[in-house]
Protein backbone atom coordinates (compact mmCIF):
# COMPACT_ATOMS: atom_id res chain seq x y z
CA UNK A 1 0.00 0.00 0.00
CA UNK A 2 1.04 3.48 -1.05
CA UNK A 3 2.09 5.80 1.97
CA UNK A 4 2.35 9.30 3.48
CA UNK A 5 3.49 10.90 6.30
CA UNK A 6 -0.14 10.44 7.73
CA UNK A 7 0.59 6.57 7.44
CA UNK A 8 -0.83 3.91 4.62
CA UNK A 9 -2.89 5.74 2.05
CA UNK A 10 -6.32 4.12 1.69
CA UNK A 11 -8.34 5.18 -1.60
CA UNK A 12 -11.85 4.32 -2.36
CA UNK A 13 -12.96 1.86 -4.47
CA UNK A 14 -14.48 -1.66 -5.19
CA UNK A 15 -12.95 -5.04 -4.02
CA UNK A 16 -13.12 -8.16 -6.73
CA UNK A 17 -12.06 -11.78 -6.62
CA UNK A 18 -10.63 -14.32 -4.77
CA UNK A 19 -8.79 -14.44 -1.48
CA UNK A 20 -8.33 -17.41 0.74
CA UNK A 21 -9.27 -16.96 4.33
CA UNK A 22 -5.89 -17.12 6.86
CA UNK A 23 -5.77 -19.65 9.40
CA UNK A 24 -7.92 -18.98 12.85
CA UNK A 25 -5.77 -18.21 15.35
CA UNK A 26 -8.42 -19.42 17.79
CA UNK A 27 -7.88 -22.85 16.11
CA UNK A 28 -4.38 -22.51 15.75
CA UNK A 29 -3.17 -21.88 19.38
CA UNK A 30 -5.55 -24.08 21.23
CA UNK A 31 -4.41 -26.90 18.81
CA UNK A 32 -0.88 -25.52 19.60
CA UNK A 33 -1.72 -25.77 23.64
CA UNK A 34 -2.81 -29.37 23.14
CA UNK A 35 0.64 -30.36 21.64
CA UNK A 36 2.02 -28.71 24.34
CA UNK A 37 -0.47 -30.62 26.79
CA UNK A 38 -0.07 -33.54 25.46
CA UNK A 39 4.03 -33.64 24.19
CA UNK A 40 2.63 -34.69 20.38
CA UNK A 41 4.76 -34.48 17.48
CA UNK A 42 2.00 -33.77 14.70
CA UNK A 43 2.10 -31.80 11.05
CA UNK A 44 0.04 -28.51 10.59
CA UNK A 45 -1.32 -27.85 7.02
CA UNK A 46 -2.04 -24.31 6.56
CA UNK A 47 -0.46 -23.64 9.73
CA UNK A 48 -0.80 -20.03 10.92
CA UNK A 49 2.42 -17.77 11.62
CA UNK A 50 0.54 -14.36 12.89
CA UNK A 51 2.37 -12.31 16.05
CA UNK A 52 -0.20 -14.74 18.59
CA UNK A 53 0.32 -17.96 16.93
CA UNK A 54 4.45 -17.27 17.29
CA UNK A 55 3.68 -16.68 21.26
CA UNK A 56 2.69 -19.95 21.62
CA UNK A 57 5.45 -21.57 19.36
CA UNK A 58 7.86 -19.54 21.03
CA UNK A 59 6.61 -21.72 24.34
CA UNK A 60 6.82 -25.15 22.29
CA UNK A 61 10.22 -24.38 21.73
CA UNK A 62 11.41 -23.11 25.70
CA UNK A 63 10.32 -26.73 26.59
CA UNK A 64 12.27 -28.54 23.66
CA UNK A 65 9.40 -28.51 20.87
CA UNK A 66 11.66 -28.57 17.27
CA UNK A 67 9.25 -26.85 14.71
CA UNK A 68 10.13 -26.58 11.05
CA UNK A 69 8.35 -25.11 8.41
CA UNK A 70 8.96 -27.73 5.62
CA UNK A 71 7.41 -25.12 3.21
CA UNK A 72 4.78 -22.53 3.14
CA UNK A 73 1.91 -23.90 5.54
CA UNK A 74 3.24 -26.87 6.57
CA UNK A 75 4.88 -27.17 9.83
CA UNK A 76 6.31 -29.78 11.39
CA UNK A 77 6.39 -30.31 14.74
CA UNK A 78 8.39 -32.64 17.03
CA UNK A 79 7.98 -33.26 20.70
CA UNK A 80 11.12 -33.56 23.09
CA UNK A 81 11.84 -36.66 24.48
CA UNK A 82 12.45 -35.15 27.66
CA UNK A 83 11.15 -31.57 28.23
CA UNK A 84 12.91 -28.73 29.62
CA UNK A 85 12.00 -26.71 32.93
CA UNK A 86 10.08 -23.57 31.77
CA UNK A 87 11.14 -20.68 34.32
CA UNK A 88 9.44 -17.73 32.26
CA UNK A 89 7.12 -16.79 29.78
CA UNK A 90 6.25 -14.13 27.58
CA UNK A 91 2.80 -14.09 26.22
CA UNK A 92 3.58 -11.17 24.48
CA UNK A 93 0.13 -9.40 23.55
CA UNK A 94 -1.76 -12.21 23.22
CA UNK A 95 -5.09 -12.43 25.58
CA UNK A 96 -5.47 -16.11 24.35
CA UNK A 97 -2.20 -17.54 24.93
CA UNK A 98 -2.48 -15.70 28.43
CA UNK A 99 -5.71 -17.28 29.77
CA UNK A 100 -5.43 -20.57 27.97
CA UNK A 101 -2.01 -21.84 29.03
CA UNK A 102 -1.73 -20.41 32.28
CA UNK A 103 -3.55 -23.67 34.21
CA UNK A 104 -1.85 -25.55 31.98
CA UNK A 105 1.22 -24.17 33.02
CA UNK A 106 0.12 -24.09 36.53
CA UNK A 107 0.03 -28.20 36.14
CA UNK A 108 4.10 -28.13 36.38
CA UNK A 109 4.97 -27.68 40.29
CA UNK A 110 8.15 -25.31 39.04
CA UNK A 111 7.81 -21.71 39.61
CA UNK A 112 7.09 -19.93 36.50
CA UNK A 113 7.40 -16.11 35.87
CA UNK A 114 4.82 -14.90 33.49
CA UNK A 115 5.49 -11.38 31.42
CA UNK A 116 3.26 -9.76 28.84
CA UNK A 117 3.54 -6.82 26.48
CA UNK A 118 2.29 -3.79 28.13
CA UNK A 119 -1.14 -3.61 26.42
CA UNK A 120 -1.63 -7.12 27.71
CA UNK A 121 -0.42 -6.04 30.78
CA UNK A 122 -3.56 -3.57 31.10
CA UNK A 123 -6.24 -6.03 30.75
CA UNK A 124 -7.40 -7.70 34.04
CA UNK A 125 -7.20 -11.73 34.17
CA UNK A 126 -8.74 -11.91 37.72
CA UNK A 127 -8.90 -15.70 38.07
CA UNK A 128 -4.70 -14.97 39.13
CA UNK A 129 -5.85 -14.29 43.09
CA UNK A 130 -9.11 -15.63 42.32
CA UNK A 131 -9.67 -19.42 40.54
CA UNK A 132 -6.03 -20.47 41.10
CA UNK A 133 -5.44 -19.89 44.70
CA UNK A 134 -8.47 -22.47 45.37
CA UNK A 135 -7.04 -24.77 43.33
CA UNK A 136 -3.71 -24.48 45.20
CA UNK A 137 -1.45 -23.04 42.84
CA UNK A 138 0.35 -19.68 44.78
CA UNK A 139 0.48 -16.74 42.42
CA UNK A 140 2.19 -13.23 43.25
CA UNK A 141 0.18 -10.45 41.31
CA UNK A 142 -0.59 -7.17 41.49
CA UNK A 143 -4.35 -6.70 41.55
CA UNK A 144 -4.86 -9.98 38.69
CA UNK A 145 -2.58 -8.35 36.17
CA UNK A 146 0.51 -9.81 34.10
CA UNK A 147 3.15 -9.92 35.07
CA UNK A 148 2.67 -12.14 37.79
CA UNK A 149 5.05 -15.49 39.07
CA UNK A 150 2.93 -18.96 39.66
CA UNK A 151 3.69 -22.07 41.60
CA UNK A 152 1.72 -25.03 41.09
CA UNK A 153 1.25 -28.45 41.07
CA UNK A 154 -2.96 -27.19 40.53
CA UNK A 155 -5.02 -29.58 42.21
CA UNK A 156 -7.45 -30.72 40.27
CA UNK A 157 -10.97 -30.23 41.56
CA UNK A 158 -14.41 -29.43 41.07
CA UNK A 159 -14.86 -25.44 41.61
CA UNK A 160 -17.46 -22.84 40.48
CA UNK A 161 -15.54 -20.46 38.27
CA UNK A 162 -17.19 -16.58 36.65
CA UNK A 163 -17.11 -16.97 33.08
CA UNK A 164 -18.64 -13.20 32.42
CA UNK A 165 -15.39 -11.72 31.21
CA UNK A 166 -14.04 -14.49 28.91
CA UNK A 167 -14.09 -18.08 27.99
CA UNK A 168 -10.55 -18.48 27.27
CA UNK A 169 -9.39 -19.66 30.80
CA UNK A 170 -12.38 -22.28 30.70
CA UNK A 171 -10.80 -23.36 27.88
CA UNK A 172 -7.60 -23.63 29.69
CA UNK A 173 -9.11 -25.35 32.45
CA UNK A 174 -11.16 -28.03 30.42
CA UNK A 175 -7.42 -28.54 28.54
CA UNK A 176 -5.70 -29.24 32.04
CA UNK A 177 -8.96 -30.91 33.30
CA UNK A 178 -8.98 -33.58 30.43
CA UNK A 179 -5.53 -34.02 30.41
CA UNK A 180 -4.99 -35.20 34.18
CA UNK A 181 -5.99 -38.52 36.30
CA UNK A 182 -8.82 -38.22 37.83
CA UNK A 183 -9.79 -40.49 40.99
CA UNK A 184 -13.24 -38.72 41.21
CA UNK A 185 -15.64 -37.20 38.89
CA UNK A 186 -15.72 -33.44 39.23
CA UNK A 187 -17.18 -30.96 37.54
CA UNK A 188 -16.66 -27.42 36.80
CA UNK A 189 -19.18 -24.80 37.12
CA UNK A 190 -19.98 -21.63 35.22
CA UNK A 191 -21.74 -18.62 36.05
CA UNK A 192 -22.91 -16.52 33.30
CA UNK A 193 -20.62 -17.60 30.69
CA UNK A 194 -19.94 -15.58 27.52
CA UNK A 195 -18.53 -16.34 24.70
CA UNK A 196 -20.20 -20.00 24.31
CA UNK A 197 -19.27 -20.63 20.43
CA UNK A 198 -15.46 -20.77 21.87
CA UNK A 199 -16.50 -23.32 24.14
CA UNK A 200 -17.84 -25.32 21.55
CA UNK A 201 -14.62 -24.94 19.28
CA UNK A 202 -12.56 -26.03 22.28
CA UNK A 203 -14.67 -29.19 22.86
CA UNK A 204 -14.35 -30.14 19.11
CA UNK A 205 -10.39 -29.77 18.81
CA UNK A 206 -9.82 -31.66 22.53
CA UNK A 207 -12.05 -34.47 20.60
CA UNK A 208 -10.36 -34.26 17.48
CA UNK A 209 -6.97 -34.59 19.42
CA UNK A 210 -8.21 -38.04 21.29
CA UNK A 211 -9.04 -35.73 25.05
CA UNK A 212 -11.57 -36.91 26.65
CA UNK A 213 -14.03 -34.20 27.07
CA UNK A 214 -16.85 -33.59 29.56
CA UNK A 215 -20.25 -33.62 29.67
CA UNK A 216 -21.70 -29.68 28.71
CA UNK A 217 -24.92 -29.44 30.60
CA UNK A 218 -26.58 -26.07 29.08
CA UNK A 219 -22.86 -23.92 29.63
CA UNK A 220 -23.19 -24.02 33.32
CA UNK A 221 -21.49 -27.43 34.59
CA UNK A 222 -18.84 -29.61 32.36
CA UNK A 223 -18.85 -32.56 34.27
CA UNK A 224 -15.78 -34.93 33.93
CA UNK A 225 -15.83 -38.75 34.72
CA UNK A 226 -13.14 -40.60 36.72
CA UNK A 227 -12.84 -43.96 34.39
CA UNK A 228 -11.33 -42.02 30.94
CA UNK A 229 -8.12 -42.62 29.04
CA UNK A 230 -6.78 -40.80 26.35
CA UNK A 231 -7.18 -41.49 22.74
CA UNK A 232 -5.11 -41.49 19.71
CA UNK A 233 -4.06 -38.00 18.60
CA UNK A 234 -3.98 -37.50 14.88
CA UNK A 235 -0.56 -37.08 12.97
CA UNK A 236 -1.37 -34.47 10.63
CA UNK A 237 -3.90 -31.77 11.23
CA UNK A 238 -5.06 -28.90 8.57
CA UNK A 239 -6.12 -25.57 10.67
CA UNK A 240 -9.46 -24.11 8.97
CA UNK A 241 -9.66 -21.27 8.07
CA UNK A 242 -10.57 -17.59 10.13
CA UNK A 243 -14.04 -16.12 10.21
CA UNK A 244 -12.77 -13.15 11.99
CA UNK A 245 -10.68 -12.34 9.36
CA UNK A 246 -13.49 -13.71 6.69
CA UNK A 247 -16.26 -10.96 8.29
CA UNK A 248 -13.45 -8.03 6.93
CA UNK A 249 -13.30 -9.69 3.59
CA UNK A 250 -17.30 -10.37 3.18
CA UNK A 251 -18.38 -6.84 4.39
CA UNK A 252 -16.01 -5.23 1.81
CA UNK A 253 -17.99 -7.08 -1.00
CA UNK A 254 -21.55 -5.69 0.50
CA UNK A 255 -20.18 -2.04 0.21
CA UNK A 256 -18.78 -2.46 -3.44
CA UNK A 257 -17.34 -5.16 -5.74
CA UNK A 258 -17.54 -8.82 -5.08
CA UNK A 259 -15.51 -11.05 -3.26
CA UNK A 260 -14.97 -14.48 -2.41
CA UNK A 261 -13.68 -15.91 0.24
CA UNK A 262 -12.32 -19.85 0.12
CA UNK A 263 -10.51 -22.03 2.84
CA UNK A 264 -13.56 -21.74 5.30
CA UNK A 265 -15.52 -24.60 6.85
CA UNK A 266 -19.21 -23.80 6.53
CA UNK A 267 -20.12 -26.12 9.89
CA UNK A 268 -17.10 -24.16 11.69
CA UNK A 269 -17.92 -23.69 15.36
CA UNK A 270 -16.05 -20.27 15.27
CA UNK A 271 -18.26 -17.64 16.75
CA UNK A 272 -17.59 -14.70 13.77
CA UNK A 273 -19.38 -17.75 11.36
CA UNK A 274 -22.85 -15.40 12.37
CA UNK A 275 -21.54 -12.72 10.60
CA UNK A 276 -23.03 -14.80 8.11
CA UNK A 277 -26.69 -13.94 9.35
CA UNK A 278 -26.08 -10.33 9.84
CA UNK A 279 -25.13 -10.02 5.76
CA UNK A 280 -28.25 -11.80 5.14
CA UNK A 281 -30.52 -9.56 7.14
CA UNK A 282 -28.64 -6.62 6.33
CA UNK A 283 -30.14 -7.55 2.31
CA UNK A 284 -26.08 -8.45 1.13
CA UNK A 285 -26.28 -10.40 -2.04
CA UNK A 286 -24.57 -13.81 -0.60
CA UNK A 287 -23.71 -17.46 -1.94
CA UNK A 288 -22.94 -19.98 0.72
CA UNK A 289 -20.76 -23.03 0.12
CA UNK A 290 -19.26 -26.08 2.21
CA UNK A 291 -15.55 -24.24 1.71
CA UNK A 292 -16.30 -21.05 0.27
CA UNK A 293 -18.33 -17.64 0.30
CA UNK A 294 -18.78 -14.72 -1.67
CA UNK A 295 -20.38 -11.37 -1.53
CA UNK A 296 -21.46 -8.98 -3.54
CA UNK A 297 -22.99 -5.04 -3.23
CA UNK A 298 -26.59 -4.60 -2.87
CA UNK A 299 -28.56 -2.24 -1.12
CA UNK A 300 -28.52 -2.54 2.54
CA UNK A 301 -31.08 -2.16 4.79
CA UNK A 302 -30.47 -1.77 8.71
CA UNK A 303 -30.07 -4.71 10.95
CA UNK A 304 -29.92 -6.21 14.80
CA UNK A 305 -27.86 -8.24 16.00
CA UNK A 306 -26.54 -9.77 19.12
CA UNK A 307 -22.42 -9.64 19.32
CA UNK A 308 -22.38 -10.26 22.73
CA UNK A 309 -20.73 -14.12 22.24
CA UNK A 310 -18.90 -12.70 19.31
CA UNK A 311 -17.55 -9.43 20.00
CA UNK A 312 -14.90 -9.52 17.69
CA UNK A 313 -17.13 -8.97 14.98
CA UNK A 314 -18.20 -5.26 16.18
CA UNK A 315 -15.63 -3.26 13.22
CA UNK A 316 -16.98 -5.16 10.63
CA UNK A 317 -20.99 -4.68 12.22
CA UNK A 318 -20.68 -1.07 12.18
CA UNK A 319 -18.83 -0.60 8.94
CA UNK A 320 -21.32 -2.70 7.49
CA UNK A 321 -24.14 -0.34 9.59
CA UNK A 322 -22.60 2.94 8.25
CA UNK A 323 -23.57 1.77 5.08
CA UNK A 324 -27.29 0.72 5.51
CA UNK A 325 -30.06 2.35 5.26
CA UNK A 326 -31.40 3.22 8.72
CA UNK A 327 -30.68 2.31 11.79
CA UNK A 328 -28.38 -0.77 13.13
CA UNK A 329 -28.50 -1.56 16.85
CA UNK A 330 -25.79 -3.49 17.79
CA UNK A 331 -25.98 -5.64 21.25
CA UNK A 332 -22.93 -6.23 23.20
CA UNK A 333 -20.89 -3.28 23.69
CA UNK A 334 -19.94 -4.48 27.13
CA UNK A 335 -17.58 -6.93 25.74
CA UNK A 336 -15.36 -4.77 23.72
CA UNK A 337 -13.82 -2.57 27.30
CA UNK A 338 -10.63 -5.20 27.62
CA UNK A 339 -9.63 -5.99 24.21
CA UNK A 340 -6.36 -4.64 22.53
CA UNK A 341 -8.03 -1.17 22.74
CA UNK A 342 -11.66 -0.15 24.59
CA UNK A 343 -13.13 -1.20 21.34
CA UNK A 344 -16.39 0.66 22.30
CA UNK A 345 -14.32 3.98 21.70
CA UNK A 346 -12.19 3.54 19.33
CA UNK A 347 -14.58 2.57 16.78
CA UNK A 348 -17.08 5.35 17.46
CA UNK A 349 -13.90 7.58 17.58
CA UNK A 350 -12.53 6.34 14.15
CA UNK A 351 -15.70 6.08 12.29
CA UNK A 352 -16.60 9.41 13.52
CA UNK A 353 -14.22 10.87 12.00
CA UNK A 354 -14.97 9.57 8.39
CA UNK A 355 -18.89 11.24 9.22
CA UNK A 356 -20.58 7.91 10.19
CA UNK A 357 -23.71 8.20 13.44
CA UNK A 358 -22.67 6.46 15.81
CA UNK A 359 -24.20 6.29 19.35
CA UNK A 360 -24.17 3.98 22.99
CA UNK A 361 -27.16 3.29 24.80
CA UNK A 362 -26.70 0.95 27.65
CA UNK A 363 -25.30 -2.05 26.05
CA UNK A 364 -26.04 -1.16 22.53
CA UNK A 365 -24.25 0.44 19.70
CA UNK A 366 -26.52 2.24 17.47
CA UNK A 367 -25.50 3.03 13.81
CA UNK A 368 -27.65 5.22 11.32
CA UNK A 369 -25.99 4.36 7.96
CA UNK A 370 -24.70 7.70 5.84
CA UNK A 371 -22.43 8.58 3.42
CA UNK A 372 -18.78 8.76 5.21
CA UNK A 373 -15.47 10.94 3.88
CA UNK A 374 -12.09 10.27 3.80
CA UNK A 375 -10.23 11.15 6.87
CA UNK A 376 -6.79 10.19 8.63
CA UNK A 377 -7.57 7.24 10.75
CA UNK A 378 -5.39 5.61 13.70
CA UNK A 379 -5.33 2.02 14.45
CA UNK A 380 -4.45 2.44 18.04
CA UNK A 381 -2.33 -0.05 18.07
CA UNK A 382 -5.33 -3.03 17.64
CA UNK A 383 -5.52 -5.19 14.72
CA UNK A 384 -9.34 -5.23 13.84
CA UNK A 385 -9.62 -1.74 14.15
CA UNK A 386 -6.67 -1.13 11.38
CA UNK A 387 -8.72 -3.64 8.98
CA UNK A 388 -11.81 -1.65 9.86
CA UNK A 389 -10.51 1.78 8.83
CA UNK A 390 -9.30 0.02 5.41
CA UNK A 391 -12.62 -1.96 5.05
CA UNK A 392 -14.51 1.72 5.85
CA UNK A 393 -12.22 3.58 3.50
CA UNK A 394 -13.60 1.74 0.34
CA UNK A 395 -16.77 3.19 0.26
CA UNK A 396 -15.93 6.38 1.31
CA UNK A 397 -15.06 9.73 -1.01
CA UNK A 398 -11.69 10.42 -1.01
CA UNK A 399 -8.18 9.04 0.14
CA UNK A 400 -8.05 8.39 3.64
CA UNK A 401 -4.40 7.64 5.69
CA UNK A 402 -4.01 5.38 8.34
CA UNK A 403 -1.44 5.47 10.89
CA UNK A 404 -0.49 1.69 12.78
CA UNK A 405 -1.58 -0.47 10.06
CA UNK A 406 1.60 -2.74 11.40
CA UNK A 407 -0.69 -3.64 14.21
CA UNK A 408 -2.47 -6.54 11.83
CA UNK A 409 0.33 -8.29 12.42
CA UNK A 410 -1.04 -9.60 15.25
CA UNK A 411 -3.22 -11.88 13.39
CA UNK A 412 -3.18 -10.90 9.78
CA UNK A 413 -0.04 -9.78 8.22
CA UNK A 414 -0.96 -10.39 4.57
CA UNK A 415 -4.10 -8.03 5.33
CA UNK A 416 -3.02 -5.25 3.53
CA UNK A 417 -0.97 -7.23 0.83
CA UNK A 418 -4.17 -8.82 -0.11
CA UNK A 419 -6.20 -5.85 0.03
CA UNK A 420 -4.15 -4.37 -2.89
CA UNK A 421 -3.93 -7.55 -4.58
CA UNK A 422 -8.49 -7.25 -4.44
CA UNK A 423 -8.08 -3.66 -5.68
CA UNK A 424 -5.71 -4.37 -8.62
Amino acid sequence: MAQSKAGVLLPSGKLTGVVSAPPSKSVMQRVLAIVLLRNLSVTLYRAGHSEDDAVVMAILRQVGFTLEEREPGVLMIVAPEQRRVLNSVDFGASGLAARMLIPILALSSDTISLNASPALQLRPMPFLTGTLPMLGVSVQSADGLLPAVISGPMQIESIKIDGSGSSQFLTGLLLAYAQSTLKNDLQIEVERLVSKPYIDLTLRIMEDFGLPFPKNEDYRTFRFEKSKALKAAPRQYTIEGDWSATSMWLVAGAIGGRVTVTGLDAFSEQADKKILQALMDAGASLSIEADRVSCAAAPLRAFQFDATDCPDLFPALAVLACYAKGTTVIEGLHRLVHKESNRALTIQSELTKMGADIRFQDQLMLVTGRQLTAADLVAHQDHRIAMMCAVAALGASGTSSLQGAESVRKSYPEFFDELLRLRS
